[in-house]
């Protein structure tokens, strides 16, 4: 089965990704549940043109609720994340989770979408207030961990820029993938070394692993097995 092929070059197919993404969802739906699901969404149209083992689409998390505090926050303490996922709490005026500057609650959405010129994931994200006003940069690097910030700074294979969203026509932030072949690679000639290979299943798993670290959604340990 094609699925069952192993990384070696740090890229993937679309067929690889639509099978590494489903894969990740489902391990994110049981070993993370403080978490709404990831959401797999079809580009019907494409889809239409192509077999159903090269189903196109993308993973959507979404309205994941980041309260900002004033106060200082350890590094190693994780975001205050919430999520706005119940009919009950559809019902609510969201102005009341903005009552005062120290408690201000900033809304995230994560989409990760396959480059078909990068042959990698790419996470993009943008953030927004409750009344739907985008948040601008500066803003956001205050909401995320200050580790996530020093890795922005420090590593040669993270940096954000923004650019419109390749299927809703948006401008969002993204991760930028320039690198993501490359350490993809390094990390699969690790488990090449020490005895195993690792497989398409398993990819997106590995990913984001280390890109949710920059945006402060960390993957737990058991999703790696």
């Amino acid at each position: 089965m094609d699925s069952a092929r192993e990384v070696s070059d740090g890229r993937l197919t679309v067929e690889g990704f639509s099978v590494a993404a489903r894969t990740f969802a489902d391990k994110w739906k049981i070993h993370n549940q403080s978490f709404p699901p990831w959401s797999w969404v079809p580009l019907i149209n494409r889809t239409l043109l192509v077999s159903e083992k090269q189903e196109e689409g993308y993973l959507s998390l979404e309205k994941i609720i980041i309260l900002s505090s004033l106060e200082e926050i350890p590094e190693d303490e994780s975001l205050n994340v919430t999520t706005e996922c119940s009919e009950k709490e559809e019902l609510i005026d969201h102005t009341i989770l903005v009552p005062t500057l120290e408690n201000e609650a900033h809304y995230y959405d994560f989409h990760i979408v396959y480059s078909a010129s990068y042959k990698v994931p790419v996470l993009y994200f943008r953030g927004y207030c409750s009344g739907g006003q985008p948040l601008a940069f500066d803003v956001i690097k205050k909401d995320l961990p200050s580790c996530s910030v020093n890795l922005l700074l420090e590593s040669k294979w993270t940096f954000i820029t923004q650019e419109e969203h390749p299927y809703l026509n948006r401008p969002w932030f993204k991760l930028h993938p320039c690198g993501t072949e490359e350490w993809i690679k390094l990390l699969s000639q690790s488990s090449s070394s020490s005895g195993c290979q690792m497989p398409v299943e398993l990819y997106l798993v590995s990913w984001f692993s280390v890109v949710g670290q920059v945006v402060g959604l960390r993957t737990p340990l058991e999703m790696l097995n």
